[in-house]
């Protein structure tokens, strides 16, 4: 009966994802028709012969140069953030860990804003000086948290949130100090909110090996992170090298958390509310929470980056619609937690 319900759950969110892609293609300020869209696709991925004299090649271009790549981009970015989130919450035995606990968005934040307020101009593979900077600024945040954070060899879970908390916070106070002096004060304001604005293959295929490796790596550790829900000294006890296992669940996630981040800028929420949702329906074994809070949150992030570009003339940062979604869940886990809920 169990088996029968993965596989019709799987089929579900199968459909439902593919039918998001496609209607989120379809929706814009452009009029191009849900048919055009999909003929569009078609001719462009399965190289077939259809008739396209109804189809403008402007449409063409928006569809597949714009609209398409930005909903792949959401996709694999909303569902990066959540399998982050997954692993945070277990490895910390937190139901509030994101994967921006460590100080990842703010070194990635303050990355971005050298990069805006300095005005450098260079790219590489594609990527402009801010995308860059703010991976690195990411990935150079939680180097600093872990080395901080290791007492001996070990490395506490208390402890690595803690100094993730005071880094984040320090390198908060930086990004603020520089934009009293910034010039540009809107663009970095627009750049923490997050946004897929403008966002192409380029950056697409900068994130899509991070989300594709990450995904194998944290889901290879699905039977530890399970046993690590029972604590984890028992963890150790049972055979599993607790350690080894926070340095490549914490290493993994940085990088993808850092690749997603870097093109995108700052999306909260994703990976904290889309792995309690999922749970409901799939129960806490992380066999199945893993892929379907990957696939979940990228169809959320599709919905959100929808909205955002369509509700109104000017788009708006996709941040704030998934802040106006996790906001109310957040203060929902707080209650749950305090009722001994969670």
């Amino acid at each position: 009966m169990k088996k029968l319900f993965n596989k019709k759950l799987a089929v579900l969110v199968s459909v439902l994802c593919l039918c998001t892609v496609l209607f989120s293609v379809a929706v814009g300020v452009a009029d191009i028709s849900f048919v055009q869209a999909i003929k569009i696709l078609l001719n462009k991925m399965l190289f077939l012969d259809l008739n396209m004299d109804d189809v403008k090649s402007s449409s063409v271009a928006i569809i597949w140069l714009i609209r398409f790549p930005r909903a792949l981009l959401a996709f694999f970015v909303g569902g990066s953030l959540a399998i982050c989130g997954v692993s945070y919450q277990s490895i910390f035995k937190n139901p509030m860990a994101d994967p921006y606990i460590l100080g990842v968005s703010s070194g990635a934040a303050l990355g971005a804003t050298v990069g805006i307020v300095s005005k450098l101009e260079f790219s590489l593979f594609g990527l402009n000086a801010i995308s860059i900077l703010a991976f690195v600024g990411a990935t150079g945040s939680l180097f600093l948290v872990y080395n901080i954070s290791k007492v001996g060899k070990k490395v506490p879970v208390n402890t690595l949130l803690l100094s993730g908390i005071a880094i984040g916070q320090f390198l908060s106070a930086a990004i603020s100090l520089m934009m009293v002096f910034a010039n540009d004060l809107h663009r970095i304001i627009f750049w923490t909110m997050g946004s897929f604005n403008a966002r192409s293959w380029n950056q697409l295929m900068m994130v899509v090996p991070y989300a594709l490796i990450g995904f194998a790596v944290i889901f290879s550790t699905q039977r530890e992170m399970d046993i690590m829900l029972l604590g984890e000294d028992t963890a150790a006890q049972l055979g599993v090298d607790t350690e080894k296992l926070k340095r490549k669940i914490l290493i993994t996630t940085a990088l993808v958390t850092a690749a997603a981040v870097s093109v995108t800028g700052i999306i909260g929420f994703v990976g904290l509310i889309i792995p309690h949702i999922v749970r409901i329906f799939t129960g806490p074994k992380h066999i199945y929470l893993i892929p379907y809070s990957f696939v979940a949150g990228g169809i959320f992030m599709i919905l959100c980056d929808t909205l955002a570009r369509s509700m109104i003339n000017q788009e708006i940062p996709v941040g704030i619609i998934t802040a106006l979604f996790g906001g109310p869940f957040f203060v929902y886990l707080l209650r749950q937690r305090k009722t001994g809920g969670l």
